[in-house]
């Protein structure tokens, strides 16, 4: 249960750059009449991703009022950090959301240890989990924590792509977006 509610703080988190950054590049866009290069598209992406992510890990935690409530809160604090961060800086916001999906990465090879080991129950799948990903229909918790760390994985590498862009003085949209992953 400490790692399904671990998962899904982390994942609470983990959904708001994509939106974010997809939302302020369409901004852009709309303000400068020119083309993302596919950055909104792969951000939005990567929003909907995390969020499954989110929506999975709360069939597994099954989590009581208040730590919905904290999913709310932290989210909200969240929301609005990373809003101004992507403001004065996109190249510090994605690189940092390059390492925070680093530790992610981490995080989830950790439960993984703990799935192996005996020391959490290799429970079935949930049923969002099996459709979004189109596993097995005898999937298990092992095989979506798997798929959710391959997924962070390319979350890192969009991510760190991206500041490395705007490090070059480019901005996203002078480079072809990672999509087509999901």
């Amino acid at each position: 249960r400490r790692y399904g509610c671990q998962a899904m703080m982390l994942e609470t988190v983990a959904a708001v750059p994509g939106m974010v950054g997809g939302m302020l590049v369409h901004c852009k866009s709309l303000r400068r009449f020119e083309q993302s290069g596919g950055w909104i598209k792969a951000l939005l992406e990567e929003a909907e991703n995390e969020r499954m992510h989110l929506m999975t890990f709360m069939e597994v935690a099954k989590p009581n009022w208040y730590e919905r409530a904290l999913v709310i809160a932290v989210q909200g604090v969240f929301f609005n950090a990373y809003f101004l961060g992507y403001l004065i800086s996109p190249k510090f916001a994605h690189r940092m959301v390059g390492y925070l999906e680093e530790e992610a990465i981490h995080s989830y090879s950790e439960f993984l240890k703990k799935l192996d080991n005996g020391n959490i129950e290799n429970v079935p799948a949930p049923a969002i989990a099996i459709d979004y990903w189109r596993l097995e229909a005898d999937a298990t918790l092992r095989d979506v924590v798997m798929v959710v760390r391959a997924d962070e994985a390319h979350h890192r590498d969009v991510n760190h792509y991206a500041s490395d862009i705007h490090y070059q003085g480019c901005e996203v949209k002078e480079a072809p977006a990672l999509i087509g992953y999901y």
